[in-house]
């Protein structure tokens, strides 16, 4: 397998980083690498870099609206070191928490392919191979959590995807579903604060932690 950064799999999404990087020449506009702790109890898994988020940062999720939500949850119940994230400069540290993407480019329109997400799926697959036994896989939105899946060999049709569904997997680990923190869903409400706040407090029993920042 090539080193991530080196990854040219996917045609589109070569083409699509290459125009990108030519109206932006600051924006990261290569694979964005996970970024946490490599034996994490808390694996979260996203869809894809964000335009001028991720793509723009290298880091998963920093600069990006879906950010905000994701970063003010992780702190409040301890996962990381502050509560906004706007760059790869603002010394952000996870404790015990690692983030990445199903798919590590910035794809068209923020929609990738099934086969670009299968392409993507062998550097998903090592990551999940890292997590210590009684981690716990967060996937945030269907894509992730098809990506997990696959992933991990598993059958579609024995883990349907739901908001707050969680599963305990064949190997010791749990996989926990959300409706992604995207900007879309908390402006329409399909994902709430409280819903998203419920995720993680769940996530909080299974790994053992103790309160949360925000009580």
């Amino acid at each position: 397998m090539s080193k991530l950064i080196d990854c040219r799999r996917c045609a589109r999404l070569v083409d699509n980083l290459r125009r990108v990087k030519q109206q932006y020449p600051h924006y990261h506009c290569k694979p964005v690498s996970a970024f946490g702790s490599h034996r994490a109890g808390l694996l979260i898994v996203g869809l894809a870099p964000g335009k001028h988020g991720a793509n723009a940062t290298g880091i998963p999720f920093t600069g990006d609206a879906a950010g905000l939500l994701l970063f003010q949850t992780l702190f409040d119940f301890g996962f990381a070191s502050h509560a906004r994230a706007t760059c790869g400069t603002d010394n952000l540290q996870l404790y015990d928490c690692r983030i990445t993407n199903a798919v590590k480019c910035l794809p068209p329109q923020n929609k990738p392919l099934t086969s670009e997400v299968n392409q993507c799926n062998d550097y998903l697959k090592g990551e999940l191979s890292s997590l210590r036994n009684t981690a716990v896989i967060l996937a945030l939105g269907r894509i992730a959590h098809l990506a997990i899946l696959k992933a991990l060999a598993l059958k579609q049709a024995e883990f349907p995807f739901k908001h707050g569904a969680e599963y305990r997997l064949s190997q010791p680990a749990t996989l926990i579903n959300s409706y992604h923190c995207s900007r879309y869903n908390t402006q329409t409400r399909r994902l709430t604060e409280s819903m998203f706040r419920a995720v993680f407090e769940r996530i909080q029993i299974i790994l053992g932690k103790g309160i949360s920042n925000a009580g």
